[in-house]
């Protein structure tokens, strides 16, 4: 019969046991084997500074100089100590508590020391009534339910949720800063572009004008050269304004007044860099924005174990020395004269069901995390996809429109010289200006969607991060 309570005192320990880490979160689901579109040029996997592939040192300045002065990184680091902080507050109760204390008292009587000389020392003289104590004391909660442990483990899941979102902000600030300033460049060239077909309408009009005068060709021309040598001159101010926004937006990603801002580089220096797009299933640990989701999903079980364990009784102890005296210096011979020894059990009797409310609670958050997670692992899949649809897209249509771009060239210079030696008229040489001017602007269209295609795949594929890499800390206890 003695062997029951030993039992049941084991019990609490041996249930304490096998709650254990908190495990490795599962989504459930099949992720495909290969790429719909995978890249046929042989290339690398991204790496942390993937975006120097480029070629562009004026891109990688800009790049640093908005992870420093970035407002949308800063605030995420903010939040990352909020949550080192947190998880060092909730790791707290898995270990006891020590407080120290210390009191003196000086009371004055009033009036007659009738009845307190024996009791509290006062005299008529001396009216004083002083008293000192000392008191240190520890005291633990039994974590029988490990309701300490999985809160300071949930924290720490919270933690690295907490970083992977720094991660993926800076992903996203780098890759905004990348895909702006390509468009920067791609806006300049197509201005410095259609300043040189402005110059050929114009030189085409003198000539049509040099006719019309002596009578060798009608008004009808003469207007017609006109109003397509109008036409390409208000092209200069629509892309000299989209060039002035989109520099604008740059200087908002870096964290400074516009003005501050001088952008040199050029858009023919840019190389379009060859990138690996490895294995889908590798999404689950290259993608901050998918870890992040892992993570919480993590934390969440730990929340569901604490509701459970609130269900539960709890088992508090306490022990304190102290002491107390009449005169300091009683006391400082001796600080510390009695042992204090407490324990309580307190069990939960009626809560109107708040503690099976917030244990339902905590379960429904853990599903809606794991459909987030879910749903982090298919965008994550479909941002790779369309990049690598979006990446053979472009290559397959500049390669096509490079030929049409020296044909036009080609039909052009034809025409002029048709047309000054009187065999043509001008609508072939309008049409010829028309079919050039398009294909120069639509060529350098292409070559910045072929590049923007690439820092989307950089990003679609965590821009080299990995896990394990970003200061977690792990998912044990």
């Amino acid at each position: 019969m003695r062997r029951k309570p030993l039992a049941l005192l084991a019990l609490p320990l041996l249930l304490s046991a096998c709650s254990g880490p908190l495990p490795q979160p599962d989504s459930g689901l099949a992720m495909p084997a290969q790429w719909q579109h995978p890249p046929a040029a042989p290339a690398r996997m991204p790496d942390a500074d993937w975006w120097q592939s480029f070629g562009s040192e004026e891109l990688n300045r800009l790049i640093h100089q908005a992870r420093a002065s970035s407002h949308d990184l800063a605030a995420a680091l903010a939040r990352l100590r909020q949550a080192r902080a947190t998880a060092r507050v909730e790791g707290a109760p898995v270990l006891p508590e020590l407080n120290g204390e210390a009191n003196a008292n000086r009371d004055q009587l009033i009036g007659s020391t009738d009845g307190y000389s024996n009791e509290l020392g006062a005299t008529k003289e001396d009216r004083r009534i002083e008293h000192f104590d000392t008191l240190l004391s520890a005291s633990y909660e039994l974590d029988l339910w490990s309701a300490n442990r999985s809160r300071r483990a949930a924290a720490r899941q919270r933690l690295e949720a907490s970083e992977r979102d720094r991660a993926a902000v800076e992903l996203t600030v780098t890759a905004d800063v990348a895909d702006t300033y390509l468009q920067v460049l791609a806006l300049r060239e197509q201005t410095r572009i259609a300043r040189l077909n402005l110059d050929n309408a114009e030189q085409v009009l003198k000539l049509v004008e040099i006719r019309h005068a002596a009578g060798a060709s009608h008004a009808l021309e003469l207007a017609q050269q006109r109003s397509l040598t109008a036409n390409q001159r208000w092209q200069i101010p629509r892309l000299q304004q989209a060039e002035r926004e989109a520099t604008i937006v740059l200087a908002t990603l870096l964290g400074v007044a516009v003005q501050e801002l001088r952008i040199r580089g050029e858009f023919d220096a840019l190389r379009a860099p060859g990138i690996q797009a490895g294995l889908p299933g590798e999404l689950l640990v290259r993608r901050p924005d998918i870890a992040r989701a892992e993570a919480e999903l993590a934390a969440a079980e730990g929340d569901v174990r604490v509701a459970r364990a609130a269900l539960l009784p709890t088992l508090d102890l306490q022990a304190g020395l102290g002491g107390g005296a009449e005169r300091a210096s009683v006391l400082a011979d001796n600080p510390l004269p009695f042992l204090i020894l407490e324990a309580g059990l307190n069990a939960p009797i009626f809560n109107a069901g708040r503690l099976r409310a917030e244990r339902e609670q905590a379960l429904a958050k853990q599903e809606e995390l794991l459909h987030d997670y879910r749903r982090a692992i298919v965008d994550g899949l479909a941002d790779v996809e369309k990049a690598l649809n979006a990446l053979a897209g472009t290559e397959r249509q500049l390669h096509g429109q490079r030929e049409e771009l020296e044909q036009a060239r080609q039909g052009f210079a034809l025409a002029e010289i048709r047309y000054r030696a009187g065999a043509d008229t001008l609508l072939d040489s309008l049409e010829a200006q028309r079919t050039l001017f398009q294909a120069q602007d639509q060529e350098i269209q292409l070559r910045l969607a072929r590049l923007q295609a690439s820092v989307s795949l950089f990003k679609a594929l965590g821009g080299g991060w990995q896990s394990g890499t970003g200061g977690g800390s792990g998912r044990g206890e």
